[in-house]
């Protein structure tokens, strides 16, 4: 019986409920402050003896120290089985991007396939917060004016922000509302108004489950308002990860994450990409990258000779 390539999370709050009882749980890789050295040799080495290979998602907002482990571990144990996958995703995209790379480790996909099927379904994950003050918002790499800065000591202030794939701000109550970032024509065909006229943030063309998560902000605006303008099939309430209010930069926050639930839809966009060997490694991947050893598809060209850069 084939055994899934197991898919981990370095917080256990990054692990959704499944969707059926065919999905996987996700191992956990425990942070230092949690397991000595070799402890985590020996875990990850069980793991690797479980499963054969091990794909791990290595968001930026983890602890430098967690990070440092995750590789420390991989070059002690000297093997290339083991994928740190960088992608970049609020809190709780990044644990529904991890429940659907769950959702595939069943299917037919060999490991190096599942890894690099993660760049391609984190394009298709819709992720923001309904936040309570945009001040520490810049280092998200969303754009916040002086204007939205200002009303952000408003009490009753509430924005809806988007985090990816395009960055969207948007002011929706306390003192008027408009628009914060981005033109009025970028918002999609799935872009409605919310209260006073403020358009809400443009949402996905394609059939989503919308999961959401509450952290100290009273609101019911992402189910009230949200899920109906964007038309999602399911609507499922999850407790909030820990790193979510440092990665927003407030507490005051109703984050959310929508995603495609079928695995059939799932299977079949990553099936549809054609695969290519690594040069590097032999694995199957598709797209442009290894997930196991970060090898790009085609070699670099070489570098032109200093004769010829020579005036």
């Amino acid at each position: 019986m084939r055994v899934p390539t197991a898919i981990a999370v370095t917080s256990a709050d990054l692990v959704l409920p499944a969707p059926d009882r065919h999905t996987p749980g996700a191992a956990l890789l425990h942070p230092p402050e949690q397991l000595d050295l070799e402890s985590a040799l020996a875990e990850t080495g069980a793991l690797l003896e479980r499963h054969g290979h091990l794909v791990a998602l290595v968001p930026p907002w983890l602890p430098r120290s967690t990070v440092q482990r995750l590789h420390t571990v991989r070059a002690i144990l000297e093997t290339d089985r083991i994928a740190l996958l960088g992608i970049d995703l609020p809190p709780l995209g990044t644990a529904l991007l991890v429940r659907q790379l769950r959702q595939l480790s069943v299917c037919d996909f060999s490991p190096g396939i599942i890894a690099s099927a993660a760049r391609l379904l984190s394009h298709y994950i819709y992720a923001g917060a309904l936040l309570g003050s945009v001040a520490k918002l810049d280092r998200v790499r969303v754009p916040v004016g002086l204007g939205a800065h200002a009303r952000s000591w408003s009490p009753s202030a509430q924005f809806a922000v988007m985090a990816h794939p395009k960055p969207h701000l948007a002011k929706l109550s306390g003192g008027g509302s408009q628009g914060a970032h981005g033109p009025r024509g970028a918002h999609g065909p799935r872009g409605a108004h919310g209260p006073r006229g403020a358009l809400l943030p443009a949402g996905p063309e394609f059939a989503t489950h919308l999961t959401f998560a509450r952290g100290q902000l009273t609101s019911d605006w992402v189910t009230a308002e949200l899920a109906p303008a964007w038309q999602v099939q399911g609507v499922l309430e999850n407790p909030l990860p820990a790193a979510s209010p440092g990665w927003w930069g407030t507490p005051k926050l109703v984050e959310f994450a929508a995603g495609i639930p079928d695995l059939s839809v799932l299977y079949q966009l990553v099936a549809s990409v054609r695969r290519e060997e690594c040069r590097w490694c032999g694995l199957e991947l598709i797209g442009d990258r290894c997930g196991f050893c970060a090898a790009p598809l085609t070699a670099p060209p070489p570098p032109a000779s200093s004769a010829r850069s020579r005036p």
